[in-house]
């Protein structure tokens, strides 16, 4: 991949990546990267070397070396406390996406070299793929051509690992190292108790929900995060941990709290306990096809296009 002065190759059976930075060349181990992204996630070297399977003497070389090849302090020690510096932060933003590269590189060259041909294609609870699927199965009858199923926390990251060659994902998503295609919007609705005092309403706006406890990242609801009334839940203890949607609707219906879903997820998880209302006034949520920015398989766009079609 071609840089303004230089150039970036990834050598992945060496674990060898050459980045080229102004005036200067440095060979960086992905290796070490890797242990860094441990320590930084742990900021501890004890149990960043338990995750890691190495005693900590080990670790803590790794970590020198790759300070010294990077020419760049990247922690602060003490005897209490393991912090980033800012070269420290800037590193762990840019190498999970470089690690998550090169497993994907890995992957398709190991797939090509086995002769697998597979096109495979992520989705979300509640997006149906079946007519893009058969459209794209049908001009190339060379490729088997599978589906995986993704959710809210994993729906890119199938495509920067290299498991999915597209995904189907729902705004908002990170959207670095990605290409996105619109495909289409639908409204959200409020996912409620049965017996709640707003449902079976026609239509409610977002500041109804102000009193209510949203059991989803308020990030994901932007227009109900900002409510200048909102109380939702707070003064209420920690918030639960769901894993998944059938947890987060299970819990509205037996301890109560709402969500915010867009409505062919609400339909796609029926459940007797849990009612749906429209909201008014806050805008719709957005349907995108999504793949890997660095690929140029015209196979992508490809597909990209019939998905749009079928929208």
């Amino acid at each position: 991949m071609s840089e303004t002065d230089g150039t970036w190759t990834l050598r992945h059976g060496s674990g060898i990546g050459r980045v080229c930075t102004v005036g200067d060349v440095v060979d960086v181990d992905l290796r070490k990267v890797r242990y860094f992204v441990v320590v930084a996630e742990e900021l501890h070297f004890g149990r960043a070397a338990e995750r890691l399977h190495i005693t900590q003497p080990v670790l803590s070389r790794q970590i020198r070396a790759l300070e010294q090849e990077l020419r760049a302090q990247l922690f602060i020690r003490n005897r209490q406390t393991t912090e980033l510096t800012d070269a420290g932060r800037q590193l762990l933003e840019d190498a999970r996406p470089l690690l998550a590269t090169a497993q994907a590189l890995c992957r398709r060259v190991q797939q090509a070299a086995h002769g697998s041909s597979t096109f495979t294609v992520g989705f979300m609870p509640g997006i149906t793929v079946t007519a893009a699927v058969r459209a794209f199965s049908a001009r190339h009858p060379e490729l088997s051509v599978r589906v995986m199923r993704t959710s809210w926390g994993d729906q890119v990251q199938g495509v920067h690992e290299g498991l999915l060659d597209v995904s189907f994902v729902r705004l908002p998503v990170d959207r670095r190292g990605l290409e996105l295609r619109p495909l289409f919007q639908e409204p959200r609705v409020a996912v409620l108790p049965a017996d709640h005092r707003l449902a079976g309403k026609e239509s409610i706006v977002i500041g109804d929900l102000a009193p209510e406890r949203l059991l989803q990242d308020p990030d994901a609801v932007p227009e109900w995060r900002d409510l200048p009334e909102r109380s939702g839940g707070e003064g209420a203890g920690p918030w639960p941990s769901f894993a998944t949607v059938e947890e987060k609707l299970e819990h509205v219906a037996t301890s109560g709290g709402v969500l915010v879903l867009p409505l062919s997820t609400a339909l796609y998880y029926s459940h007797t306990d849990v009612a749906h209302v429209p909201i008014d006034g806050i805008g719709p949520n957005e349907v995108c096809l999504a793949w890997s920015a660095g690929r140029r398989s015209p196979l992508l766009p490809e597909f990209a296009d019939i998905a749009a079609a079928q929208h």
